[in-house]
């Protein structure tokens, strides 16, 4: 098993797909596409929504009780294979979107062939993730709507520990209008907007709550045309981070009740929540847990984690949701991604077990219903 997996994740590394290249996208989802129909005989339904390609495969007739999820999508641009390629070194695999998360979907397209039976399982394999996933949204909700469980394929967080909550994210851009004048020779005509920048900056940074996790960043901002002029406009992004709903929409409101200092300056808020919190979901981490201990394997550990992924849109309507179920490792979008080579078939081995037990359950309560 180890080795078809490690041929098959050489070969998904190798096709590179930045979510930002459309065509590379298409290839990559035409070389999973064959992969996937290799391991479960199957081909998929290709999905392109805003010219991106997503691949699904749903297994029997019936409506959807496990949907296992994954992006073959990486931030890393064409041409990183050239100087960062695919290699094996000792117990270590490396290349671009080899832990975030080409591996992770090997592992579960092996992890898929390996059940006994497949019905009522859904993989969906989106090509849009590093770009919050702005066209594959809708259906990432649509398929995990009144699913028992959605099972994340995300490489793990430090140690292997499986994520159990994931912040929201909202992405925020302040812009300012203010009036232009010459910087010499009539400042006091103009409506500085760089000076506005900076109130607004100190005011949203204020916005954040250490205690609850909630941080409130201005990032990239810009401002005015030439060194000599009073800036008449200027913007800078915010990214924004909680654990709470309730927190995503005290931001929110906060952020949109902010109002100009300087006379003559005007502010306009645009953005708002990208992503909803992945809440803590005990029951699944506790029948993982029990899943591992049956396959031997030692005691799962849970994180928190300040990043999000699809598992946030899957917990947002309701579905109980493990993420970080794919690939040990590390060095997500960095130079030094890796996975650990041992832990793909163990992984592969829990996420199908875990399929197993999630179908099982539904069954015994559907049965005992009828009774």
């Amino acid at each position: 098993m180890l080795d078809d997996m490690l041929s098959d994740i050489a070969e998904l590394v190798n096709c590179e797909s930045p979510s930002d290249d459309k065509a590379a996208v298409a290839r990559c989802a035409e070389v999973l596409a064959g992969i996937g129909e290799r391991r479960l005989g199957v081909p998929p339904e290709r999905i392109v929504l805003d010219g991106r390609t997503h691949l699904r495969w749903r297994f029997g007739d019936g409506p959807g009780r496990v949907l296992v999820l994954g992006h073959h999508d990486t931030v890393w641009p064409i041409g990183t294979l050239a100087h960062h390629p695919y290699e094996t070194s000792g117990e270590i695999l490396r290349g671009p979107g080899c832990f975030d998360m080409k591996a992770g979907v090997v592992q579960a397209l092996h992890a898929i062939a390996a059940l006994p039976g497949r019905s009522g399982v859904t993989l969906l394999v989106t090509g849009d993730e590093e770009l919050g996933s702005p066209s594959s949204r809708e259906l990432i909700e649509q398929e995990a709507r009144g699913c028992a469980a959605a099972l994340v394929l995300e490489g793990a967080a430090d140690g292997g520990a499986l994520k159990t909550e994931r912040k929201g994210v909202s992405l925020y851009r302040v812009r300012i209008t203010g009036r232009a004048a010459h910087a010499g020779l009539a400042p006091w005509a103009g409506v500085n907007s760089t000076v506005e920048l900076a109130h607004q900056v100190l005011a949203v940074q204020a916005l954040g709550d250490a205690e609850l996790g909630t941080t409130v960043v201005p990032t990239r901002m810009t401002a005015g045309t030439t060194t000599n002029t009073v800036p008449a406009s200027g913007e800078f992004a915010v990214d924004v981070r909680c654990r709470t709903t309730a927190e995503q929409l005290r931001v929110d409101a906060a952020l949109r009740a902010l109002t100009p200092v300087l006379p003559g300056a005007a502010l306009t808020i645009e953005g708002g929540p990208n992503r909803p919190p992945l809440e803590a979901s005990d029951e699944l981490f506790v029948r993982a847990s029990a899943v591992a201990g049956r396959l031997g394997m030692p005691a799962l550990e849970r994180a928190a984690v300040g990043g999000a992924s699809d598992g946030n849109f899957t917990a947002g309507v309701g579905t109980p949701t493990l993420d970080g179920l794919g690939a040990v490792g590390g060095g997500a979008h960095a130079a030094d991604e890796h996975v650990v080579i041992a832990e793909l078939p163990r992984r592969a081995a829990l996420v199908a077990a875990l399929c197993e037990t999630v179908l099982a359950s539904v069954t015994a309560g559907a049965t005992a219903r009828l009774r």
